[in-house]
């Protein structure tokens, strides 16, 4: 059982950043792979990041990748969503996800959620 807890939401302007965490509590996080998944009012759940447990294997949506980089710290627990040039459209809730051992761009294949952190932009 993993609990996930994100947290650094908030209000920015266009070209902002921000920095998401998502703490994690449980004995297998270091045998999880991560995920950042985001919501919109009205639209899907959209894959952003994901990245393997080892952190040796990352992706990325076309939509964020060259601004946002996804990182962990198994000692902490935790994993990170740096978001630069942040723009309008990135707008929406931010969900972190855990699944065992390999990423995954597909929301459906985690088995774990967090209760989500806003990020509104601006223009």
């Amino acid at each position: 059982q993993v609990q996930l807890v994100e947290s650094g939401g908030g209000l920015v302007q266009a070209g902002d950043s921000l920095r998401l965490s998502c703490a994690a509590s449980g004995r297998t996080f270091s045998s999880c792979a991560m995920g950042w998944f985001r919501q919109a009012p009205g639209k899907e759940r959209e894959f952003v990041a994901t990245i393997s447990w080892s952190g040796g294997s990352i992706y990325y949506s076309e939509s964020v990748k060259g601004r946002f980089t996804i990182s962990r710290d198994n000692a902490k627990n935790t994993v990170y969503l740096q978001m630069n040039s942040l723009k309008p459209e990135d707008t929406a809730v931010y969900y972190c996800a855990a699944r065992p051992w390999r990423s995954s761009h597909y929301y459906t294949e985690y088995d774990y959620w967090g209760q989500g952190t806003q990020v509104t932009v601006s223009s």
